[in-house]
């Protein structure tokens, strides 16, 4: 096989285990949608889940360990050979990552009759596999510049590894240190590789559209400064999570992220939605950062969990569900150009987001809000596997972004 077209052409079995994006984005969505409706009845006591994790705990560690690491596989197992030169991972050895991944929610969900340990070995056996194989790609490809990405892979397993040992000890792990070190990875990645493809995307875009202001381009001296004082605060917050120095540090971060994106010309992107969804996406990596600087600084301004939830369902949930859309039409032959259905997700999300943030500003009208928040997500990412699963499981196009 000397390419990537050739050896997926060789293969016969299932459309959907060509290609790295096609089983893990259509598990993420299917995952975030279904975790999403078992969560609703189990916030308001109508269903229990034989699960050793406390409710809020298993509702958090499937988003960001469950869901959010399937679709940093697919995005990895998808981007690398595109960096590297060498061949994606096809056919059933992509099968057996994506059992993995299967194998660590059936685990998790049912620990409650298994040991920790089991449980634990069992939900990390696909991250820690995805990180051999992209850590081997990387090496012998000699793409020794994203071993950065490698590095925030590493912490996003750390993380999850803390967080089964803490829910192991009965601590609430769902403010505990596994998933700040989780979460701080996946804004890590966000600021890092959203860095890159957010400018990179709009000018593509705003080039064919004729003159205009363009994006500054990605990595310069601000940008380095930006993320080294995003770094400095996530450290800080993973260690001291309430302390007026992360307020601060995150205050710092916020502003410098805010003036980061407001030189990626996204005003100029408002007539593809797909290119303006990024823009919006990053923007809730500020967002969060401020909004938590505001509750740490001014205490009973912003609820913590609530500023939190900005980063997890903004900046995460958007970001990996306009990665997912704008991939999967790239990668199937199709327009990069949103159709109504897809700004509907994007509005879906958008709005849920919302919700659950204003569901920890308003108390008396929380019940109501945290309804609207998990239907809305539940339309945003049930959407996007009805819409975007036929192209998923169909044989694949020759066109790539």
């Amino acid at each position: 096989m000397t390419s990537s077209a050739e050896q997926m052409r060789a293969w016969r079995g299932p459309a959907i285990l060509t290609y790295g994006f096609r089983p893990f984005f259509l598990g993420a969505g299917v995952w975030a949608a279904v975790a999403m409706l078992l969560w609703v009845p189990m916030l308001s006591g109508d269903l229990t889940l034989p699960t050793s994790f406390d409710p809020v705990s298993w509702h958090a560690h499937e988003f960001l360990f469950g869901y959010l690491t399937a679709v940093v596989a697919g995005f990895l197992l998808t981007a690398v050979p595109n960096w590297t030169g060498r061949l994606p991972i096809v056919g059933w050895p992509l099968g057996a990552l994506f059992g993995l991944w299967l194998m660590g929610r059936v685990a998790v969900a049912l620990s409650l009759y298994l040991p920790p340990l089991a449980v634990a070995l069992a939900d990390l056996a696909m991250p820690l596999a995805l990180a051999a194989g992209i850590g081997r790609e990387i090496v012998l490809g000699r793409n020794w510049r994203n071993l950065i990405v490698l590095a925030m892979l590493g912490m996003l397993i750390l993380g999850n590894g803390l967080f089964h040992l803490e829910a192991a000890r009965g601590q609430y792990a769902a403010q505990g240190q596994g998933l700040r070190i989780g979460l701080g990875a996946v804004m890590m990645m966000i600021a890092v590789i959203g860095g890159r493809i957010v400018p990179s995307f709009t000018r593509n875009w705003l080039v064919r559209r004729g003159p205009g202001r363009l994006p500054v381009p990605p990595m310069q001296r601000f940008d380095v400064l930006s993320l080294l004082v995003l770094l400095a605060a996530l450290l800080v917050w993973v260690m001291l999570p309430d302390h007026p120095v992360t307020g601060v540090l995150l205050l710092l971060a916020g502003g410098l992220h805010a003036a980061r994106l407001a030189r990626w010309a996204g005003g100029r992107t408002l007539a593809e939605p797909l290119v303006a969804v990024l823009h919006l996406a990053y923007a809730f990596l500020p967002l969060g950062a401020l909004a938590l600087a505001a509750g740490i600084l001014v205490p009973g301004l912003v609820g913590l969990a609530a500023a939190q939830h900005l980063w997890m369902g903004g900046a995460a949930g958007l970001m990996t569900l306009a990665v997912m859309t704008r991939a999967t039409l790239g990668h199937t032959g199709q327009p990069l150009t949103a159709g109504r259905g897809t700004i509907a997700l994007y509005a879906a999300l958008v709005g849920a987001v919302l919700a659950r943030f204003a569901a920890g500003l308003w108390p008396d009208g929380a019940s109501v809000l945290y309804m609207v928040a998990g239907t809305g997500w539940i339309a945003a990412f049930a959407g996007f596997a009805l819409i975007y699963g036929r192209l998923l499981l169909r044989l694949p196009a020759v066109r790539q972004i």
